[in-house]
């Protein structure tokens, strides 16, 4: 094969770099990790979260943040207004369904941000119509255009999105997305719903609907892939190709069911491709790393290892082969570099390291911690710079989200000892503080030393749930590495995930336990049933399985 027939691929050689476009176009990143992500199976992000994550959205310089769906609880409108208050530099937008209550409390909520969007949208698939909203195709089409106005009238930028529209008649979907331009809707955005399409298919689509529609070549065409085929980023590079001048994504791809499409692995096709797609975005790719981390810690969903992108073996070499290549010239095997996309950093921070130090390294992590909770942050970065002799910055991030959680648990964990061996049945004592500022201590002998805490934790926390994930991994290597463990508890048919780190990988387990627990009972919104003193003494016992 001739280097003429590889024309418009770059393999990341310079013998096969093709020129990008002089003036690329902008692409616009709509981010709906803090609406879609937070809709993933287990995940519940509080108002402090869904800050964080934005905090974060916003240094990475995503250009719209879809903050929530503000109708859908008063907890999701006052995260909404949170983030519309305190983060700068992206538009907010806030999703709301084709009715005069959602529009509104929707507009109500964005009202502080220096740049809002109302994103509407209504199913139009006769999936859609007929199976779930029992509307005719004239219905559903008054709908959205009487509701796209309504939002045109209370926010200068209003989006609109018939869901399901790769399963919707082409017709049909012609003319709703031009009543609803006609309306006020400056984004119209194509959502593969359900990750039906293929990217050739999703392609002919988008060229056909440019061709039906001329209006949309007057406002800014968006897609919202699923990944439900494994498809999504796919589907996104091919609508960008087609015309597509935003795309929706979630960090890590998280998102209902298999997710949506990732964030930095679009990112970083557009970025290390300008000659194929001719589009540049705006954002900080050196902050990818540290966006993916942090959203996998508060959302208590881990990045499997060959993850693209952001995964840990993303930028590791195991075979001889590849080493002798990357020891030779990095490009052999390497499209990209660590550090641009922010993996790279090495700085640490040992225990002679001060409080103005920690200060500054969190900052540039993305955390914004007040006195109060730097206080409490240092004194848990120097009980593990006493155990370990270099913290880095997985490990102050482990800090914080630990720290995080504490501050809205029901249950606190304050102690935990535990005795096993070969000749040892494993058993765990266990001290929980309640609701109430009353500590608890109860004794269980289990399987193993993490399955004997687990039953000590269930006899003091009585909830009836099973334990269907269980997963560890070191945050750093050597033998001092902090232990990250998340599990993921059912109860009553939900899911509630829970996170734990520390040097010691069984208390980091316990940690994550009484974490998802304490999730439960915030989901539920009444305390759980606490197990009664025993003749007159707080100490309670259980050798019953789970």
């Amino acid at each position: 094969m001739s280097s003429g027939d590889v024309a418009g691929v770059s393999l990341g050689n310079p013998l096969f770099e093709r020129a990008a476009p002089d003036n690329p176009e902008q692409l616009i990143f709509l981010d709906t990790t803090l609406r879609d992500g937070e809709q993933s199976p287990g995940v519940a992000l509080s108002t402090e979260d869904k800050l964080a994550i934005a905090g974060q959205l916003a240094r990475l310089r995503v250009d719209v943040i879809e903050a929530g769906f503000p109708y859908s609880s008063p907890g999701d409108f006052a995260a909404v207004r949170a983030i519309a208050e305190q983060v700068e530099g992206p538009v907010i937008a806030g999703l709301s369904r084709c009715f005069e209550a959602d529009v509104r409390a929707t507009a109500d909520a964005l009202r502080p941000a220096a740049r809002a969007r109302i994103h509407v949208f209504i199913g139009t698939s006769p999936i859609h119509r007929e199976g779930q909203l029992r509307m005719t195709q004239a219905q559903v089409y008054e709908r959205a255009v009487s509701m796209t106005r309504l939002a045109r009238s209370l926010c200068d930028d209003v989006e609109f999105s018939p869901m399901d529209a790769s399963r919707t008649e082409p017709e049909y979907l012609a003319d709703v997305v031009s009543g609803c331009i006609e309306a006020g809707a400056a984004t119209i955005n194509l959502p593969d719903t359900v990750g039906y399409a293929t990217p050739e298919e999703w392609r002919q689509l988008i060229d056909w609907l440019y061709q039906r529609v001329p209006a949309l070549g007057g406002v800014t065409l968006s897609v919202h892939c699923h990944n439900d085929l494994g498809l999504a980023t796919a589907n996104s590079l091919a609508s960008i190709r087609s015309g597509a001048r935003q795309v929706e994504t979630c960090v890590n791809g998280i998102g209902e069911r298999a997710g949506n499409a990732s964030l930095e692995e679009v990112a970083m096709a557009v970025k290390l491709h300008p000659e194929v797609y001719g589009v540049a975005a705006q954002l900080d790719h050196s902050q990818l790393y540290r966006t993916s981390r942090m959203v996998s810690q508060l959302t208590g969903m881990l990045v499997q290892a060959n993850k693209a992108v952001v995964g840990a073996n993303a930028f590791a070499h195991h075979s001889g082969i590849h080493q002798d290549g990357m020891l030779k010239d990095r490009r052999t095997f390497e499209i990209m570099e660590p550090g641009e996309v922010g993996a790279g950093s090495t700085l640490v921070l040992g225990k002679l390291s001060g409080r103005h130090a920690l200060r500054e390294r969190l900052a540039q992590l993305g955390y914004r911690l007040d006195d109060e909770e730097l206080k409490r942050a240092f004194v848990r970065f120097k009980d593990l710079a006493d155990r370990k002799r270099e913290v880095t910055d997985r490990d102050l991030e482990a800090i914080v989200s630990d720290q995080r959680q504490e501050g809205a648990e029901a249950f606190h964990l304050e102690h935990l000892q535990v005795s096993c061996g070969t000749s040892l049945r494993p058993t765990a004592t266990v001290r929980v503080l309640l609701p109430e500022g009353q500590s608890r201590e109860a004794v269980a002998i289990g399987d193993g030393p993490i399955d004997a805490s687990f039953r000590a934790i269930d006899s003091l926390i009585q909830i009836e749930g099973e334990l269907e994930e269980f997963a560890v991994q070191a945050i750093t290597a050597g033998i001092d590495a902090v232990g990250e463990v998340t599990v993921r508890l059912r109860h009553e048919g939900r899911i509630s995930s829970g996170h734990g780190a520390d040097t010691d990988i069984i208390v980091a387990a316990a940690k994550a336990y009484v974490h998802a627990l304490n999730r439960v009972i915030a989901a539920q919104g009444t305390a759980p049933r606490v197990a009664p003193e025993r003749m007159g003494t707080e100490r309670v016992g259980t050798e019953l399985a789970r």
